[in-house]
């Protein structure tokens, strides 16, 4: 900017070259489409009153020319980013054509038709060779249907077999037909893996009923707010109804009110467990109804909270006056029920419903039922499914694990946008699942546990085959030395390699020494860098800086 263009911009007289300036800036300004909202500076401003950032004398600024290629009255400020601008140069391709970072991923076929219905928490509308335990299920939750009081029921067995998805199934046509019938039946699923403590069931539950009483509250009230209006109007309209006069419709009405105001949620915290569970008693008991309460993984709300929440739910029939509860428990622990009170168990076995493993042909079929609405025409090689349910049945027949294991061989084989899902696919799915189980399982050991499954994989990785107890002990002690952890046992030590044998993680094997006795020979039966990376995400043992020194141990007995 010149002297003279500031000078002219103070108000003083200019030359008429510096009013040429002026005025082909004007234009110029007026020709890129800006006004005040947009930073253009009306011509009387002063400097002061001018915005912070805007063009004076028609100059774009330091960025000018970003306001020279804008276009009608939403063209940016000057100095400010266009985002239009910058959104068009991402994946600008040399012959012009703008692609996206998603644009190649979306060229190919689609493999899968709904992906849903491989997920665990997918409801399918039949469920091959369940239809026994199904039948026990109806045939017990029927009374709910005429308004008795269903008995409680225990559904029994391993993970995959089908638990949750049956009684999950039967619920949904228990409530179907209740609706039907214009019966009051209704099922509350609660997972306990996730809410495991009494105050959370407890609070969970009278939440549901304080939100569906609401609903019926906000229902009534409309339609007697209706009525009302319209017997003010004329009285006739209270004919064939329980009001004999609009006085009686408007104290109805203010008592509706108040007991919707009186229904206050439960919080997640904060509340005696005794007054959650009042409120859950006066929640449920507001209307007439028929409650079946699932617990699904029951046994892990008992592992955590003990037994308290069934002994509490298991009396409420004595004391409700309106409405009926009945208790269906779903555990993967055929054993749980040793741990309840002898009240509790004999209350809540009432019906006990054992599911068993699934076989290879039986899972094969479970597959094929999925697999014909979750992929597209001829998506699978005709030795997927096979693979699958074998795979699967080595896994005590666990059906959650073959559905997995498939949805994940489509989920690779559209990554690598194959035609189709192969054998390799499943194959290559059924590592990644292994790994991910495996890398679950050690990231949850107890540090002990660690500590010992670290110490064989230091020999390992040292070249020290046939590894003994005795070497694991060594090495074990000497890293409890290093980070300051308790020393167990060697008799300990070797209990704690078992269960790492039983989770599959290593094999050891009894072997005799003759005159020396016996011993265990140990190897690893996971990957020894995950199983490493893994365990050095445990802050204890991520401190051991250079824990090679320790394998010398090996020779220090």
């Amino acid at each position: 900017m010149t002297e003279d263009d500031s000078h002219s911009d103070d108000g003083e007289p200019a030359d008429t070259a510096s009013e040429q300036r002026r005025q082909a800036g004007d234009e110029e300004t007026s020709r890129a489409g800006t006004d005040t909202s947009s930073g253009r500076t009306p011509p009387d401003r002063t400097a002061e009153e001018r915005p912070a950032g805007s063009a004076t004398d028609g100059s774009a600024g330091t960025e000018g020319d970003d306001a020279d290629e804008s276009e009608g009255p939403t063209a940016q400020r000057s100095g400010a980013p266009n985002p239009s601008r910058a959104l068009s140069d991402v994946g600008l391709g040399d012959d012009g054509d703008s692609r996206g970072l998603f644009d190649d991923l979306l060229s190919g076929e689609p493999i899968f038709e709904n992906k849903e219905v491989l997920r665990p928490s997918y409801t399918p509308h039949e469920l091959p060779h369940r239809t026994d335990q199904i039948n026990q299920m109806a045939t017990i939750l029927v009374s709910a249907l005429r308004g008795e009081t269903p008995s409680n029921i225990l559904i029994y067995g391993k993970t995959g077999t089908g638990k949750t998805a049956s009684a999950k199934f039967v619920s949904q046509e228990l409530e179907r037909t209740s609706q039907k019938y214009d019966v009051p039946c209704e099922v509350e699923y609660i997972n306990c893996e996730v809410t495991d403590t009494q105050y959370r069931v407890l609070a969970q539950l009278a939440n549901k009923f304080i939100e569906k009483n609401h609903t019926v509250i906000d229902d009534r009230l409309r339609s007697l707010e209706t009525l009302a209006g319209e017997a003010r109007e004329d009285e006739t309209a209270l004919a064939d109804t329980e009001f004999d006069a609009v006085a009686d419709v408007d104290a109805r009405i203010s008592e509706l009110e108040r007991d919707r105001e009186e229904m206050e949620a439960v919080p997640m915290t904060g509340w005696p467990t005794d007054r959650v569970y009042s409120t859950f008693f006066d929640a449920v008991d507001y209307n007439e109804r028929v409650v079946v309460i699932m617990l699904d993984e029951i046994d892990k709300l008992v592992e955590k909270s003990g037994d308290d929440t069934l002994y509490n739910l298991s009396r409420m029939n004595s004391e409700l006056d309106n409405s009926r509860i009945s208790i269906m428990g779903i555990s993967n622990d055929l054993k749980f029920t040793d741990f309840l009170d002898p009240r509790v168990k004999s209350s809540l076995g009432e019906e006990e419903i054992v599911f068993p493993p699934y076989d290879a042909n039986q899972l094969r079929d479970i597959l094929q039922h999925r697999a014909d609405v979750a992929f597209k025409g001829h998506a699978l090689s005709e030795h997927v499914i096979p693979l699958c349910a074998a795979f699967a049945a080595q896994e005590h027949g666990d059906a959650r694990r073959a559905l997995d294991l498939l949805r994940t061989a489509g989920e690779l084989a559209e990554r690598s946008q194959a035609d189709g899902v192969a054998e390799t696919h499943v194959r290559q799915a059924q590592d990644k699942i292994e790994l991910d189980r495996v890398v679950e399982v050690v990231r949850t050991l107890p540090t002990q546990s660690k500590i010992v499954l670290f110490s064989i994989i230091l020999l390992e990785k040292n070249g020290v085959h046939n590894i003994n107890t005795g070497e694991v002990f060594n090495i074990y002690k000497r890293l409890c030395e290093e980070i300051d952890a308790d020393i167990l046992t060697q008799r300990r030590v070797t209990d704690l390699i078992s269960e790492l044998d039983m989770l599959g993680i290593v094999n050891a094997v009894v072997v005799s020494k003759g005159r020396y006795g016996r011993t265990k020979e140990i190897s690893l039966s996971v990957p020894i860098d995950e199983t490493e990376a893994v365990l050095l995400t445990d802050s204890r043992l991520g401190d051991i800086e250079n824990a090679q020194p320790f394998v010398q141990a090996r020779f220090d007995n």
